[in-house]
This record gives C-alpha cells, structure tokens and sequence, in this order.
C-alpha cells in the first residue's frame, strides 16, 4: 500500500524527578542533601531513510512516546537520559504542526534527522535548594512533561525526472524501459495509482532516478481526477519527461495534449511548467504516429522531441543519454 499522507501525534518524554536524600557519612554528624537530579526525557526525532518508499507504517501507528528520563538517586546519583523515539520516513516529507499549519522540517537527504518533541528536563535533586535559610531542604523537582504535538506529514516523491502525460501514454512501460523498476502495466487509464520511482545506472557507476507520476487530466490544478495526488509529488523533480502519445489513440490530438499538460502544471504552480524538459513521442510502433510526429515537430520547433517505443525499448537508449546531458545543464 502506498500512503503519501499520514497525521500523527507524538510526545517527548518526561523528565525524571530529583530526588530528596542526605548524606549519612562517618564522622559527618550534619550531612548535607545529597539528592541526584532526573533525567532529562527522550526526544521524538524524524530520520530520512532511502529504504522508505511510503509513509504507510503511519497510517495504523499514529502515537509515539520518547522514553521517560531516570528519576535521580541520592548519593548526588544523577538519572539517566531517556531514549529518543526515531521514526524513519521517505525522502521527501515534508513535516507541519497541525494545528498551526507551520513548516516544521523537510526531510529530504538520507540520514536528515528533525527533532520533532522535545523531551521535558529533569527535576533538581534537594541538593539544588539548599541555602543559608535552608539547611536541610525536603523538596525536589518533579520533573518537566515532554512536548507535545500533532504532525501533519506529506510525501513528495524526490527524482531526478518526472514522467508527464495523460493516462495511458505509456508512462509505466517507458519507466521499465528505462530502469529497474517493474510497474504495474495495463491497456487502460490510471493503472499508475501511485507515484513509483525507477533507477537507471550508468556504466560509470552513475546513476539518475525517474519517476513514474499517476496520470494527469485536464482540471488536475483545481483537484479533479487524482489532482493534487498526482501533482505534489512533480514538484521536486529536477527534469520534465512530456510522455506524449504520438499515435493520437482514440481520437487525441498530441499538440493539444502537450499543450494542456504544461498549462495544468502552470496552473498547478507558477514557473513549473518552465522547468527544464524533453519531450518523449510514444508509440512510434503504430502506423499514424510519423505523420502525427512530422506535425508535432512543425508545432513545436523549438523542442526537443525523442520519438520512441517504450514497448519495443526503441531509441530509449538516447532517451537516457539526452536525459542525463540535460540533468547535467540543470
């Protein structure tokens, strides 16, 4: 199951109280207080992790506690700190209180830890209270509540390239064409749901990461069909990758297609439809998409146009090395 939202609660731990003790020593008649300070309570803290694909492990476990800080012992025994709670997350989440809406962290490199609740300070040992007035004090702190507050996380998938285009244009089979990624493919829309990511690696040992985007239609800014499902996880994309279907399948006409899709990502958000992109023309297998491609290109003499056939893997191979001079430029 792929989740890309979850609404959790989480708590520091409490802080250990101090405690109230004296000292009982030989040839000490009036020992003074000995009493150790608590333990400061854990933090609750967000740890970017590559293996993560989904904010799932959320959706049914929605609490989650620091440990609490040692209570303090006497003999000036301080207690011990409490264990922090680390909750690992995908790249890409963005972290929001939830009830102020306000911008908490973004996690989006491996290892990024976000301390999210902060652990409540231990009390003080009677130690702490002792003055000329007070000889022998008998009290101690109690020790601090941790923080507590409720998250709102949202995933946005992190690529080097998004895949563009409407339901079946043939995004799924030209992300396996293009990397080790195996989605699910299928002769009707929107059997992408969710956003799967794919990594294509170089023989240099390099490597770039596309991404395959649920498909888009028309009055996707505005949240229609899967809508802002689809769109929040574009953003972060480096590289646009327009997945046109050139064949002009069931009466589509290509240019108005490209057309529509950048003005949905403008609307979407301003300048996204600017960023740096090539244009794949699909299904170049199917007889009508060279004549359509020759009109497409007379439309759009400025792009960059790569005519491919995912299902066949033609001229993908020059569709990764264009993909990787222009990730280079960007």
């Amino acid at each position: 199951m792929f989740v890309d939202q979850a609404q959790i609660k989480v708590k520091g731990g409490k802080g250990g109280k101090g405690c109230c003790s004296f000292r009982r020593e030989k040839y000490v008649p009036k020992g003074g207080p000995s009493g150790g300070n608590g333990g400061n309570g854990g933090n609750v803290i967000l740890v970017g992790d590559e293996g993560e694909q989904s904010l799932v492990d959320l959706l049914f476990n929605r609490h989650f506690e620091a440990e609490k800080g040692g209570n303090g012992l006497g003999k000036d025994q301080h207690g011990r700190t409490g264990g922090d709670r680390l909750i690992r997350v995908p790249l890409g989440t963005i972290v929001k209180d939830a009830s102020t809406d306000e911008l908490i962290a973004d996690i989006n490199v491996a290892g990024h830890r976000a301390v999210v609740a902060v652990g409540g300070k231990g009390g003080k040992g009677n130690k702490h209270f002792l003055s000329n007035r007070n000889k022998a004090p008998m009290q101690a702190g109690p020790g601090d509540e941790g923080e507590e507050r409720e998250l709102k996380l949202e995933l946005k998938t992190i690529a080097d390239a998004g895949l563009v285009g409407y339901p079946n244009a043939g995004k799924s089979t030209l992300l396996a064409a293009v990397s080790d990624a195996h989605p699910k493919t299928a002769p009707y829309p929107f059997t992408t749901l969710h956003p799967t990511v794919g990594v294509h690696e170089f023989e240099d040992y390099s490597r770039l990461t596309v991404a395959d985007i649920p498909g888009l239609i028309e009055g996707a800014h505005r949240n229609i069909g899967l809508g802002h499902e689809f769109l929040r996880h574009i953003e972060r994309t480096k590289v646009l990758l327009y997945v046109i279907d050139i064949s002009g399948f069931e009466g589509r006409n290509p240019c108005d297609d490209f057309i529509s899709l950048r003005n949905e990502l403008e609307l979407y958000m301003k300048g996204l439809s600017k960023r740096p992109f090539l244009i794949v023309a699909n299904k170049m297998d199917i007889p009508e998409s060279k004549k359509n491609l020759k009109i497409f290109r007379k439309k759009f003499p400025d792009c960059e146009i790569i005519p491919v056939c995912a299902l066949k893997k033609e001229n993908t191979d020059y569709l990764i090395e264009e993909l990787r001079e222009l990730l280079g430029k960007s």
